[in-house]
């Protein structure tokens, strides 16, 4: 399932982070990549060690983490850090696979799902399209600014070479609770219906009791 959410961040929310990347500087974008993917990307990357660094992570990690519908559609187990990426005119990343696991001990995670959070309104760079291939078609994605788009990362996808402007944009991986993709467009439905039914139907209606069994017993069978 591939899903655009609107607003993520909220205007006054993306008028700080911006502010923020303002303060920090920033290193080749390559030294984070896996061994194949290390030739055919192209940009930086915010050096996010430093102290007014740390305190963007944390800020766009408590948005992110919180976030109602990012949460029903991914039904985390645990979140990577996020990396923020800046494109300049003629960066670009080629098609790429991501890395099936990050990190290491504790801190390593299976990447079933990615996301991108764009930081740019599109009309401050042109090109900078991250394109996905899914099976049997290839879908271009340029959202708002403060808009995120989430994907399963078994895709090969790519971000097209910017021709002017810049391109910034929060990215990061999630490991789910559920590992099948179709498993979590099932639930993801499902919740979405429960809410529609409570538009309609008292909290002790046997649509709604029906509808949150199934929904509580469907999670734990497909769990890992």
């Amino acid at each position: 399932m591939l899903l655009t959410i609107g607003e993520v961040l909220s205007p006054d929310q993306l008028t700080q982070v911006r502010e923020d990347l303002a303060l920090l500087s920033w290193r080749n974008g390559a030294e984070t990549a896996g061994r194949q993917a290390r030739a055919v990307k192209q940009n930086l990357q915010a050096d996010l060690s430093s102290r007014a660094g740390a305190a963007v992570r944390r800020r766009l990690d408590s948005i992110l983490q919180s976030h109602p519908v990012l949460n029903s559609a991914a039904r985390p187990k645990c979140f990577s850090p996020v990396l923020i990426s800046r494109t300049p005119a003629g960066g670009g990343y080629g098609a790429h696979i991501d890395n099936a696991f990050m990190g290491a001990g504790q801190n390593r995670l299976r990447t079933d799902l990615a996301f991108t959070l764009f930081l740019s309104a599109p009309d401050e760079y042109e090109g900078g399209e991250l394109v996905i291939d899914r099976p049997g078609e290839s879908q271009s994605v340029k959202l708002k600014a403060g808009d995120l788009v989430l994907y399963p990362a078994t895709y090969l996808h790519a971000v097209q070479p910017v021709t002017a402007g810049e391109r910034l944009a929060c990215v990061g991986w999630i490991e789910s609770l559920v590992r099948q993709a179709c498993d979590r467009e099932i639930l993801f439905d499902l919740e979405n219906l429960k809410a529609g039914l409570a538009d309609h139907f008292e909290p002790d209606s046997a649509e709604r009791l029906i509808a949150a069994k199934l929904f509580s017993n469907l999670l734990r069978r497909l769990s890992d």
